[in-house]
C-alpha cells in the first residue's frame, strides 16, 4: 500500500495521512447535517401543490454514502488527497430553485442530477470537458461562484430569521430579540472567530458550539441518552432508486435548463477545486494536472451514485486544502476521510440537534468564502461587468441560481458584440444564448 500511494516518493507516512484525512473530514463534516436540512427544506412550512418533502434520514445516509464513495474512488483510482460530498450551492439549487421555485418533485430533481452525472462521465471520457470549460469566459465562471455564495448566504439569513419578508420593501431586518435568531447570531460570531484564528474545521466546530448553546438555553432538544446520539443507520429506502424510476420525467425544456445548471456548476466547482488543491500540494506540472481524467471521472461517478441513493450533485470539496495543509499528499488521505463518513452513518440522531439556526451560520460563512471570486472579475470592462453583475445579483433576488446564469449568458454575447469583440465569443456561448432565451420564453 505504501508503494501504491507512493509514500516515500512524496515524503509522507501513515500517521501524517491519517491526521490529514481526519482534518479534511472535520472541515467538511457540516455537510452531513446541512445537506439533509437543505434538501428537506427545513424552515419552509408550505410546499408547492403536488410536491412532497424528501426524507431527512434517507438524505443523511445518502450524503454519507455519496461522500464516502466519491472520496474512496478519488483516493484509490485518482490517488489525490481530495474528498468529495454533495456540494453547497448545488443542493440549494436543487431544493430552493427546482423543488420550491419550479414545483418539480424531488424525485424528478434527482433524475436530473443522475442525468447530469451521466453526461459528465461521457464528456470526461471523450475529452469534450476541456472544450466546454474553455468556451465559458473566466469572468462568468467567477461571477457564478460569487452569485451562488450570495444566494447561499441569503438563505442562511432568511432561515435564521435575521432577514424576513416585508410587504413594503420585500425584505427587511428580522426581530433580533427572537431567541432562535439570537442563537443563529451567536453561531455566526463563533464561526467567524474560529475561522479568523485559522482553526481547521471552524465551520463544523461553530455548529457544535451553537448546538450546545441552544441546548443550554432550552432552545434545542437535549439528547437524553446514548440512543439520542448513536443509532442504527437510517434507511435509504425512501430515496433509493427514485432517480432511475423518474428518469422519463426529465425530457422537458425546464428540466433541460435544470440539468445544464447542475452540469455547469459542477463543471467549474470541480475544476476550481482540483486546481486549488493540486497547486497547494505541488502536483501541478507545466500548468497541467496529472491524472486529471481520473479525478474528473471520480467526481462524476460519485454524482451518479449519489443521485441513485438520494442526494444532490456530489463534487470535490475545497475543504480538502485543510488536509493538504496538515500534510496529506496521497490518495490515502481521501481513503481515511471516506472511512470517517462511513462511521458518521451511526450518528443520525444528531439531526434533531442541528436545527435551522445551527446550520444558518454555516451557510452564511460558506457564502462569504465563495464570494471571494468577485475579485477576479474584470469590473473595469463594461461589456464584462454587465453580464457578470446580472449573474451575481439575480441569484439571490430571484431565488434562483439558474435564472442568474441565464441572464448573464444572454447578455454576454450582446455586450461583447456591441463592443466589437465578436471573434472572442465561442460558438458554444451562442448555443447557450438560445437555450436560455427559450428558458425564459417557456417560463413565462
Amino acid at each position: 500500500m505504501r508503494k501504491y500511494f507512493r509514500f516515500e516518493e512524496l515524503g509522507t507516512n501513515y500517521r501524517t495521512e491519517f491526521m490529514a484525512g481526519l482534518t479534511t473530514f472535520l472541515a467538511m463534516a457540516y455537510i452531513l447535517f446541512v445537506n439533509p436540512n437543505t434538501l428537506a427544506l427545513v424552515g419552509i412550512e408550505e410546499l408547492p401543490e403536488g410536491v412532497t418533502r424528501i426524507d431527512q434520514g434517507a438524505v443523511f445516509t445518502a450524503t454519507a454514502i455519496a461522500a464516502a464513495f466519491g472520496s474512496l474512488v478519488m483516493g484509490i483510482f485518482a490517488r489525490y488527497p481530495i474528498a468529495l460530498a454533495p456540494g453547497m450551492g448545488l443542493n440549494a439549487f436543487f431544493a430552493y430553485t427546482v423543488v420550491l421555485g419550479y414545483g418539480i418533485p424531488w424525485e424528478t430533481a434527482l433524475a436530473g442530477v443522475l442525468a447530469s452525472g451521466l453526461i459528465f462521465i461521457v464528456l470526461t471520457l471523450t475529452g469534450l470537458r476541456e472544450q466546454i470549460i474553455n468556451a465559458i469566459p473566466a469572468n462568468l465562471k467567477m461571477a457564478v461562484g460569487a452569485g451562488i455564495g450570495l444566494f447561499i448566504a441569503f438563505i442562511g439569513f432568511q432561515s435564521s430569521g435575521i432577514i424576513q419578508a416585508n410587504e413594503a420593501t420585500l425584505v427587511a431586518l428580522g426581530d433580533l430579540t427572537e431567541p432562535t435568531t439570537l442563537l443563529a447570531i451567536f453561531g455566526i460570531f463563533v464561526s467567524v472567530i474560529l475561522l479568523s484564528l485559522g482553526i481547521k474545521g471552524g465551520i463544523f466546530y461553530g455548529m457544535i458550539l451553537t448546538a450546545i448553546a441552544g441546548m443550554m438555553t432550552g432552545l434545542i432538544h437535549t439528547p437524553q441518552g446514548a440512543g439520542d446520539i448513536v443509532s442504527s443507520v437510517p434507511s435509504v429506502a425512501p430515496t433509493f432508486g427514485q432517480a432511475i424510476m423518474h428518469f422519463d420525467d426529465i425530457f422537458t425544456i425546464e428540466m433541460l435548463v435544470v440539468i445544464l445548471t447542475f452540469l455547469f456548476v459542477d463543471f467549474f466547482d470541480t475544476a476550481g477545486t482540483l486546481v486549488a488543491v493540486s497547486t497547494q500540494a505541488g502536483f501541478m506540472k507545466d500548468n497541467k494536472l496529472p491524472r486529471a481524467g481520473r479525478a474528473l471521472f471520480s467526481d462524476s461517478a460519485a454524482t451518479v451514485v449519489g443521485a441513485v441513493v438520494g442526494t444532490s450533485t456530489t463534487t470535490s470539496y475545497i475543504e480538502s486544502t485543510a488536509g493538504v495543509g496538515a500534510g496529506g499528499r496521497t490518495g490515502f488521505t481521501s481513503v481515511v476521510t471516506a472511512g470517517f463518513f462511513l462511521l458518521a452513518l451511526f450518528f443520525s440522531p444528531l439531526l434533531a440537534v442541528v436545527t435551522a439556526e445551527v446550520t444558518a451560520p454555516a451557510l452564511i460563512i460558506v457564502g462569504v468564502l465563495m464570494a471571494s471570486s468577485l475579485k477576479n472579475v474584470e469590473w473595469e470592462k463594461f461589456e464584462i461587468a454587465v453580464p457578470a453583475f446580472f449573474v451575481i445579483i439575480a441569484m439571490p433576488l430571484t431565488y434562483s441560481i439558474a435564472t442568474g446564469i441565464a441572464l448573464g449568458f444572454i447578455f454576454y454575447p450582446i455586450t461583447m458584440i456591441m463592443k466589437g469583440r465578436m471573434k472572442e465569443i465561442h460558438p458554444i456561448m451562442y448555443f447557450l444564448f438560445v437555450v436560455f432565451v427559450l428558458y425564459f420564453i417557456f417560463l413565462s
